[in-house]
């Protein structure tokens, strides 16, 4: 069986790039196929035991793809249906940027893992567009409809959809009108120990976009007087530096093992943004850290409101130092072990032994086997 895995760009880790890795420890002779990656990067973020090819879609060949790929958005599409995947039985795509659309033969199965419908022509469009300068505004608009059509006609490519929660499993259901199997991504529960004296500081990770709501973390904080530690680069780190009162730390993007300390000792991780999953709250359960949380999107699903953390109903500066206080002033206790516990339900291991039973449940592939064992009784004139 020829398998390839087909994800949207490689330039950074995160969620999606987990999930393309451990898809390879899986299928480890799969070949990679992506629009635009480090492969130097990938290479390495890849387990040893990787023996398949990486290709890259003609995206990766244009003028400063590696910095401005996000330009080249309108050309994905095409790029993705020019890549030959005539050979695979299975190909794998890994979903949120433009990769489903790739076509494949009429009797090779098509799994799709979708981490989220592209954000930025669906739910969160006019979002992207108030936030977009001048030219952006005046052009996106043709483009994200023509983008909308194409991507609603390559969800029927995919034989079998998987969302990374049911918040997506919802907007997959609205936006391609199909059913999705909910399996959460991988997290490396096993990388963190929830042991650690805890410090009185609380820690926000992730990437400073606006739609992550760091700036609710940062206000909050500067009202509260109470240490705040912000973890991550994006369009917003110098704004949100500028407006920092002391107690608030930014320190940029940071190596894991500097992620993986504080996620140990912090009193609390803050986590004001709407995500489709979210890693990283559980691997701060994992690290024995409670949770304050938006009550909504994939949040609802991690964390248990009163045993892993604090879940605030309102998006707004104003919730958020509440929930902070609630925890402050012992309205709610939390037992690291016992945080560990529910964040190890999400380990990679479960996620890889569910990735394996979905695939070959699949009818095409107890149809092969059938087929397979009645050619090998077919030759020995047993049949």
């Amino acid at each position: 069986m020829k398998v390839a895995i087909v994800h949207y760009w490689w330039l950074s880790n995160r969620g999606g790039e987990a999930v393309c890795s451990a898809l390879v420890e899986l299928f480890p002779e799969a070949d990679l196929f992506i629009h635009v990656c480090n492969e130097k990067m990938v290479r390495q973020s890849l387990p040893a035991n990787f023996r398949g090819q990486i290709h890259t879609s003609f995206i990766s060949r244009l003028p400063g793809a590696r910095k401005h790929y996000q330009k080249y958005l309108p050309l994905m599409p095409l790029a993705l249906e020019q890549l030959d995947l005539s050979e695979y039985d299975l190909v794998l795509s890994s979903e949120s940027g433009p990769a489903k659309g790739v076509i494949t033969r009429p009797d090779a199965l098509h799994i799709c893992y979708c981490h989220s419908p592209m954000r930025y022509v669906w739910d969160m469009y006019h979002e992207y567009q108030a936030g977009a300068g001048r030219i952006v505004r005046m052009l996106f608009p043709w483009i994200a409809h023509w983008l909308r059509a194409w991507d609603r006609l390559s969800a029927d490519r995919v034989d079998h959809f998987i969302a990374n929660s049911e918040f997506v499993a919802s907007r997959i259901k609205k936006f391609y009108h199909r059913e999705a199997e909910v399996i959460y991504p991988p997290v490396n529960t096993s990388d963190f120990s929830p042991d650690a004296q805890r410090g009185d500081f609380y820690l926000c990770l992730g990437q400073l976009v606006a739609y992550k709501r760091a700036d609710l973390a940062v206000e909050a904080f500067n009202r509260l007087g109470l240490p705040l530690i912000v973890i991550g680069e994006g369009e917003l780190f110098d704004k949100l530096k500028a407006q920092a009162q002391p107690n608030v730390r930014l320190m940029g993007r940071q190596p894991f093992p500097v992620i993986k300390d504080l996620l140990q000792r912090c009193r609390g991780l803050v986590f004001p943004g709407m995500e489709d999953f979210g890693i990283v709250p559980v691997e701060a359960m994992a690290a024995g850290a409670p949770v304050i949380a938006y009550g909504k999107g994939g949040a609802l699903e991690t964390v248990i409101h009163g045993k892993t953390g604090i879940l605030f109903k309102e998006q707004s500066v104003e919730a958020l130092m509440q929930a902070v206080q609630q925890l402050e002033n012992g309205e709610y206790k939390f037992a690291p072990a016992l945080l560990h516990e529910h964040a190890a339900t999400f380990d990679k291991s479960v996620f890889k032994q569910r990735i394996k039973n979905f695939i070959f449940r699949q009818e095409y592939f107890q149809t092969t086997t059938q087929d397979s064992q009645n050619s090998r009784l077919k030759d020995l004139s047993l049949v």
